[in-house]
Order: structure tokens, then sequence, then C-alpha cells
């Protein structure tokens, strides 16, 4: 834990030494270089994170084509786009996985059958902590509205239980 401390400790520095640079800088073209460089090393630290945090929940193989993306959209469209690309790709996956979720939690056979090919329960429980908002905003949109419209009943969506039916049935 001590290298985290003294990773974090190094990044800050790089930046507050950079923006000193950008500060004391005797001409408005050093100053302009500095500040390019500073604004680069944050685009870099952005697509380092994200490569981190998607490695981190498991996704290896995804986060090096996802690192790679990302660092050609931000050149491309800079950190804006990025950070579409990265909201836009936490959206999609969730809502493919909420949805898959609330099938199994009506219990078709082939939604089990997903799940079963693609992960254990230590690789689902990742995903669950990690779309648990998608889940909930899945079950209104594809349970409460309709239900509410179509005036029917409103079958009940409990999380824990379902997490621990996934865990018979992925057995770790």
């Amino acid at each position: 834990m001590k290298e985290y401390g003294y990773l974090m400790l190094t990044i800050i520095a790089l930046f507050v030494i950079t923006l000193a640079g950008a500060y004391f800088s005797p001409t408005f073209e050093e100053q302009k270089n500095f500040l390019e460089l500073f604004i680069l090393m944050g685009a870099v630290l952005f697509i380092f994170s994200a490569l981190v945090v998607f490695a981190a929940i498991g996704f290896a193989s995804f986060s090096i084509y996802g690192a790679i993306f990302l660092a050609a959209v931000m050149g491309i469209y800079g950190i804006e786009g990025a950070v579409l690309v990265v909201g836009m790709t936490y959206l999609v996956w969730g809502v493919i996985f909420s949805m898959q979720v609330l099938l199994f939690s009506h219990h078709l056979k082939s939604a089990a059958r997903w799940f079963k090919e693609r992960y254990t329960f230590k690789s689902f429980y990742y995903e669950y902590r990690v779309f648990y908002p998608m889940l909930w905003l899945g079950y209104l949109f594809l349970e409460v509205i309709p239900g509410i419209i179509l005036r029917e009943e409103i079958s009940r969506f409990t999380p824990s239980l379902l997490k621990e039916e996934m865990r018979l049935i992925l057995k770790d």
C-alpha cells in the first residue's frame, strides 16, 4: 500500500512542478508550453486511470483495447471525447448487463446459460457492484414504467437475493 502513496506523491509533484514552471516562466511562449504539458499529462493520466479501472474490475483484454481507443479519441476530439467514450461504454455495458440480470430474475434459462458461459461468481460480483445503479435503472425502465402504463402487476426486484442465486449457479 505504501507504493501507491509514493506513486500518488510523484504524480502530484509532477503536476505541481509543471504548474510552477508555467507560473514562473519569463515569456508567454514558455508559459504556454508548460500549460500544454500540464494538459497532456492530465490526458495521459486519465487514459492510464481508465486502463487501471477496467483491468481492476476484471476486463483485462478490454482494458488494453479501451486504452488504445481512448488515446485515439483523445488525440482527435480531446478530453471531452474521451469522457464521452468512457460514459457511453459504461452505459452500453451496464444496459446489457442489467437486461441479462432482469431476464435471469425472471428465471429464463437462456439468461442463466449466458451468465454460466461468461462469468465466474467473482467476475459477476465485480460487475454487479459496478453496474448496481444500472440494475435499478433497468428495473425502472423495463419493469416499473411499463407496468404502470399497462396497469399490470409489477414484479419485485431484490438484487441481494439475485446475488445469492448467482452464487449457487456460478459456483465460485
